[in-house]
């Protein structure tokens, strides 16, 4: 529940969770309390216009040149010769111009001016994004999404150790195996399939189911680099990370490793707006 006063949002939340953090061996080293972001109700109506939003603002706007099929100087014969009265080239007497005629314009084709981009409001976009943050530390949610895991507690909290020291995709599976992560992202790799359709021969052949979201300090890092090409897997920095990641399909829940560092920083970007302290 969330009541607005004056500028200030305040909302009814839960106490966010306990979870550990482990080191670069998959050693739980300590615990902490996840930031307040994470306790806020989890509005899947919200996330959901908020995705659609996110979404529909990538689209690329398409459509007719508004004088395809209409160059050309055919015009009605008139009334009085027995034939329809349709636009006809002249000497030819072929119809032209009409959408029933060869060449001739499309009745209703797409406009490059048509209205796509479904808008949201800044506040409602600002507060779904943390609503579908809140999503990743609560496991019914990520099991329902589909991922397979074996994780006691979500999200993920990895020490920053780890972001400089694994540089090869060895030692993160090697990590994420001692995580109980790695199984999802067996689960991506086996479900790609071929797309059915058109968009095969579009460069986008495959689909790939999404896995494992990382949230780290800094997307060039030497960690960042070894797991953005494991199948499914996200990258993201605190500052840019959206609804688009952490709800892929407008489906909260989306399973998450985070860092110490990017934690602090999901903390500064959330809690100082939506809550009063």
């Amino acid at each position: 529940m969330a009541t607005l006063v004056g500028s200030t949002l305040f909302l009814v939340a839960r106490e966010p969770p306990i979870v550990p953090v482990y080191s670069k061996e998959g050693e739980k080293i300590s615990e902490i309390r996840l930031p307040r972001v994470f306790g806020l109700p989890v509005r899947i109506d919200l996330i959901r216009r908020a995705f659609l939003s996110e979404f529909t603002a990538r689209l690329q706007p398409k459509g007719r040149d508004p004088l395809a099929g209409k160059r050309t100087s055919a015009r009605s014969f008139g009334v009085g010769l027995g034939i329809a009265r349709v636009p006809r080239i002249p000497g030819l007497g072929r119809a032209a111009f009409i959408n029933s005629a060869v060449g001739g314009h499309l009745a209703h084709p797409p406009r490059p001016d048509k209205k796509i981009h479904e808008e949201i409001n800044k506040r409602e976009k600002r507060l779904a994004t943390a609503s579908a943050l809140a999503a990743t530390s609560i496991k019914e949610f990520v099991v329902k999404r589909g991922h397979v895991f074996s994780a006691d507690q979500v999200p993920v909290i990895v020490s920053d150790e780890v972001e400089e020291n694994i540089t090869r995709i060895k030692d993160a599976r090697s990590l994420l195996e001692k995580l109980g992560l790695w199984s999802d992202i067996e689960r991506a790799k086996k479900r790609t399939r071929i797309r059915a359709g058109k968009g095969k021969r579009r460069g986008r052949r495959y689909v790939t189911p999404r896995s494992i979201l990382f949230i780290v300090s800094n997307h060039k890092s030497p960690f960042a680099q070894a797991v953005k090409s494991l199948p499914g897997v996200d990258v993201a920095e605190p500052w840019t990370v959206n609804v688009l990641q952490l709800a892929p399909g407008a489906v909260p829940g989306r399973l998450t490793v985070i860092t110490s560092s990017a934690l602090n920083e999901l903390s500064k970007r959330f809690d100082n707006i939506l809550f009063k302290i």
